[in-house]
């Protein structure tokens, strides 16, 4: 058939691809300690993406005001990384907003939106890929409940790295699911250093092995020897099925302290975590590379909510949770103590609806609580 024939030779292309990604993995490493200038990118995203990256600018730029003013610090807005400029380029990520994109150290970014079917791909997806963002790291922190979770995502492969690359046969669709060592040993590189800098002693990998016996296999195996070099650390495999549960029994979910997840299960699951701390407006999420990183709220663009009218009403609390982890990363974590205290402790009540304050009430709240301390 020559269906076959042709969707033999897309793979080809799509095996070559990735072959080409691997050589080019190994980068050097941003030291910002050593940094005398630090350019921060700020995209707006889709739907309630500009009403919640408004307010989070606001609090950066109060935070950073005299490094600001130094020049230490560069704020940057960056424009176009919205559907309509997407659609109508035809890109996840125009070829001039990846180039201004490239010039940023870090960036904080709000949700973009990704059409279901067709053929554009996630503008997430493609950052992550473009810019090599390979940890996604989700804190989920419930103190009164004795929950204190980490979560490590394997961020560009599994699943997504080929998610809108797939084939169509006549009655049938195939897509495809990469895993490769060098991949899967710097994210459990990743995982298992933040367990050992961070006094914690379980780290539990979390695939589907059992069935997907190649890709999650071999996550898997490379994740154990990964974790022969760190002894005092134990390692304990869960399938993703029942850690989905797991994550809600008592007391058994407490004894767990950092997650290391293939792409898809740890996008999946870290929403499902988010919920038990408040909802997914709530946390936030780091995506981090050796040169570039990316910090965002891990919430979709809403865009129901512009539709009625409610735009608002938008939470920016995960934007902020992200918001204090760029901080850290950037190494400013008097900075990001400051704004983690005042996000704590912040009165202000947002429900999405008109019963309850508006995201820029939300963001005055916050101001007034670094101004006092």
């Amino acid at each position: 058939m020559k269906e076959i024939t042709l969707a033999c030779e897309a793979f080809q292309k799509l095996l070559e691809e990735q072959l080409e990604r691997i050589r080019n993995m190994n980068g050097e490493k941003t030291d910002f300690s050593t940094k005398k200038q630090v350019t921060i990118g700020v995209i707006d995203g889709d739907g309630i993406g500009p009403v919640i990256t408004a307010q989070a600018t606001r609090v950066l730029e109060k935070l950073l005001a005299e490094e600001i003013a130094a020049g230490s610090i560069v704020i940057r807005q960056i424009e176009g990384l919205t559907i309509e400029n997407r659609m109508a380029c035809g890109k996840a990520i125009p070829d001039d907003v990846l180039a201004e994109i490239k010039t940023c150290d870090v960036l904080l970014k709000g949700p973009t939106t990704t059409p279901m079917g067709g053929k554009m791909e996630s503008a997430n997806v493609a950052m992550r890929r473009e810019l090599d963002l390979y940890a996604n790291c989700r804190p989920v922190c419930i103190p009164e409940k004795n929950i204190d979770w980490m979560f490590f995502r394997e961020n560009t492969e599994g699943e997504y790295v080929l998610g809108s690359r797939g084939v169509e046969l006549p009655g049938m669709a195939v897509d495809f699911k990469v895993t490769t060592d060098l991949g899967t040993r710097r994210i459990a590189r990743a995982a298992f250093d933040y367990a050992k800098n961070n006094g914690k002693t379980h780290v539990a990998v979390v695939t589907k092995a059992n069935i997907m016996k190649k890709t999650d296999g071999k996550f898997t195996a490379i994740c154990h020897e990964v974790a022969a070099d760190y002894p005092g650390i134990t390692v304990d495999d869960y399938y993703i099925d029942i850690m989905t549960a797991n994550l809600l029994k008592e007391p058994l979910r407490e004894q767990f302290q950092v997650v290391l997840l293939p792409n898809l299960y740890g996008d999946i699951i870290t929403d499902e975590a988010a919920q038990l701390q408040g909802g997914v407006g709530t946390a936030g999420s780091a995506n981090i590379g050796d040169r570039h990183a990316m910090f965002e709220a891990i919430h979709g663009s809403a865009p129901r909510m512009i539709e009625r009218g409610m735009g608002d009403y938008a939470n920016p609390q995960s934007i902020l949770r992200a918001e204090v982890m760029l901080l850290r990363h950037i190494g400013r974590t008097v900075a990001a103590d400051r704004l983690e205290a005042a996000l704590n402790a912040c009165p202000v009540v947002i429900t999405g609806q008109p019963d309850g304050a508006t995201c820029a009430e939300y963001g005055d709240g916050v101001l007034k609580l670094l101004a006092a301390m």
